[in-house]
C-alpha cells in the first residue's frame, strides 16, 4: 500500500508497505485524508527532538471503517466515517492515575513517537476509533487539532466573565478561539497573518492584533482598560510569544502554553510572583474534547473550506511541506488525500 515517510530532514518519499492484517479487538481503517500538523513540519525541518527518522507522519485522520475484528462493539460498523484518538497511555504513571491520560508520561502519538497514519490503511484498537456518519472524512481530519485547542480552554478554566487572548491562529489556536467563544468569553486573537486574523473574526473573535505590524501591549492595554487579559493561550511556541504571555496577563491571570518552544527562554521571574499567575501546560486532548469538537462541527456553522489551506495527493507531499516551510504564516491546515 502507498505510504508517506519522512526519511531525513527536508526529505519525503512515497514507499510501498504491507497492508495491515485484521486482528481481534482492532479496526482496519481505509484512510481518506490525513493532515500535516506543526509537529510534522518540525520533523521535516529536523527540529523535532521527539522523533527518530525515518518515520511515517500524520495523526489528524479522516477515514472509513474497512473491517472490524472480533470483540469489537456492534455500533462500529464497516462503511462508517471515523477519526482516531492518536495517543497512547500506560495506565500506571501519575498522569494516568490522575485520569489525565492525554498527558501520559509514556504517551506515543502517531507520527511522533511511533509511525503515523499517512498510509492507505491503518490498524488501530477499537477503543481509539471515533465514528460518526454525520461528519465527512475530510472534516474528520480537522477534529484532532481543534480538540487540542478545545483542551487548552478547559485547562484555562475559561468562563463567560473572562477576556482571553489566543496567540497563534493556526488550527490549534482557532480551535481554542471556537471553544472560548462557545463559553461566552471575550476573545482577542493575535497572529502575524491578516488572513488568519480575518478567519479568527469569522469564528467569533471580537478583537484581532497583527503583532508583526502593531504594538501588542498597547492594544491589549486599551482593550482591557489597562488590566491585561484574564487568560492567555499560547499556540505558537516561540520565545517572544512565551514572554508576551506573561507580560500581557492580568494580575492573578492564567497562562496556558500549548506550543513547544525550541530554545531556552529567559523569563523575568518577578512577574510570576508579583502577578501570582497560574502557568499551565496543555498537551494533546481528552475524549471529551474530541466529542465537543464533533458536536460543534455538526452544527454546520464552521467554515471548513476556509480552514483548509490546500489538499495534495501523496506524491506531492514533499512540495506541500516545502511550501509550508517557505510561507509558515499563511498555512492553517494542509491535508493529504488518499484516493
Amino acid at each position: 500500500m502507498k505510504t508517506i515517510q519522512i526519511t531525513e530532514p527536508g526529505r519525503i518519499r512515497v514507499i510501498e508497505t504491507s497492508k495491515p492484517e485484521l486482528k481481534p479487538a482492532h479496526i482496519l481503517l481505509k484512510i481518506r485524508y490525513v493532515g500535516f500538523c506543526g509537529s510534522d513540519l518540525n520533523t521535516f525541518r529536523g527540529l523535532n527532538p521527539l522523533v527518530r527518522l525515518p518515520i511515517i507522519p500524520g495523526h489528524e485522520i479522516g477515514a472509513v471503517i474497512e473491517s472490524v475484528g472480533e470483540d469489537v462493539p456492534s455500533d462500529l460498523k464497516p462503511g462508517m466515517n471515523a477519526t482516531v484518538n492518536p495517543y497512547t497511555n500506560c495506565g500506571n504513571c501519575p498522569a494516568c492515575r490522575n485520569g489525565r491520560h492525554n498527558s501520559c508520561e509514556f504517551n506515543q502519538t502517531f507520527g511522533v513517537q511511533r509511525d503515523g497514519a499517512m498510509s492507505e490503511y491503518i490498524l488501530v484498537p477499537w477503543q481509539k476509533v471515533i465514528a460518526d456518519n454525520d461528519i465527512s472524512t475530510r472534516d474528520f481530519a480537522l477534529v484532532e487539532p481543534m480538540s487540542v485547542g478545545f483542551h487548552a480552554v478547559n485547562r484555562a478554566e475559561v468562563t463567560d466573565m473572562n477576556t482571553v487572548m489566543v496567540i497563534g491562529c493556526g488550527m490549534i489556536g482557532l480551535g481554542a478561539i471556537v471553544r472560548t467563544v462557545l463559553r461566552g468569553a471575550r476573545v482577542i486573537a493575535v497572529d502575524v497573518d491578516d488572513r488568519k486574523l480575518e478567519l479568527a473574526k469569522r469564528l467569533g473573535a471580537q478583537y484581532t492584533v497583527n503583532s508583526s505590524q502593531e504594538n501588542l501591549h498597547e492594544h491589549i492595554w486599551e482593550i482591557t482598560d489597562k488590566n491585561g487579559a484574564d487568560v492567555i493561550i499560547e499556540a505558537v511556541g516561540r520565545s517572544e510569544t512565551y514572554l508576551a504571555s506573561i507580560s500581557e496577563a492580568a494580575f492573578t491571570g492564567r497562562v496556558v502554553y500549548i506550543g513547544y518552544a525550541k530554545e531556552k527562554i529567559p523569563f523575568d521571574t518577578q512577574y510570576f510572583v508579583k502577578k501570582e499567575v497560574d502557568v499551565r501546560g496543555s498537551r494533546n486532548a481528552m475524549p471529551c474534547d474530541f466529542k465537543a469538537v464533533i458536536e460543534y462541527m455538526k452544527r454546520g456553522t464552521c467554515p471548513v473550506e476556509e480552514l483548509i489551506t490546500a489538499i495534495y495527493p501523496p506524491e506531492e507531499s514533499q512540495e506541500a511541506l516545502e511550501k509550508w516551510v517557505a510561507n509558515p504564516g499563511e498555512v492553517s491546515s494542509i491535508l493529504i488525500e488518499f484516493s
